[in-house]
């Protein structure tokens, strides 16, 4: 295991049902390689149900609530996608407001796929570069972020990928913010 990461706490902040299985995860797995210390974060507490596409995948554990998380007890935050997963999440007030605290502070947030609809309820996009899966550039484009399709976007402590293929990609960058 690396040590780039050690005493580094990341939330990964999902809805009780929805989150694309392989966007939670790998950067999970790459936070935990490199010594980084992952928590689950969902709106209701028990489990969480992962999507494989459309059909059903694993079933994870929540560590703690949005109500109940404290942004500054993280050093960054992971967003993942799938499609109801964001849509679900930004229907949360309070991890939309967790998210918004987040990025408001400064530190790395990362949203992959579809999640960037959770930075776009929170109004934070306005003026930042960004990606996301295609059919979501219109909403972030009236939000007021510059879309782009590229495999990776970092403006400021925002990063954003496009689709599960950029994972590795996303994965790197992730884990380079947290260790800079």
């Amino acid at each position: 295991m690396d040590e780039q990461l050690k005493g580094k706490k990341v939330a990964f902040v999902v809805a009780n049902e929805g989150v694309e299985q392989v966007e939670l995860t790998e950067p999970w797995k790459a936070v935990r390689d490199a010594g980084g210390e992952p928590t689950l974060v969902a709106p209701d507490p028990g489990k969480v149900q992962a999507f494989d596409h459309l059909d059903k995948a694993d079933v994870f554990e929540v560590d703690v609530t949005t109500a109940d998380a404290d942004p500054s007890a993280y050093d960054a935050i992971v967003l993942p996608g799938g499609v109801a997963n964001p849509d679900q999440l930004r229907g949360d007030e309070d991890a939309v407001r967790f998210v918004r605290d987040f990025v408001n502070s400064g530190r790395p947030v990362a949203a992959i796929c579809h999640a960037p609809w959770t930075l776009v309820e929170a109004a934070v996009v306005d003026g930042k570069r960004l990606t996301s899966w295609p059919s979501l550039q219109t909403d972030l484009r009236n939000a007021g972020a510059d879309w782009v399709d590229e495999e990776v976007v970092v403006d400021g402590n925002l990063i954003t990928s496009r689709k599960p293929d950029d994972l590795p990609a996303f994965c790197r960058a992730v884990v380079e913010s947290l260790a800079a």
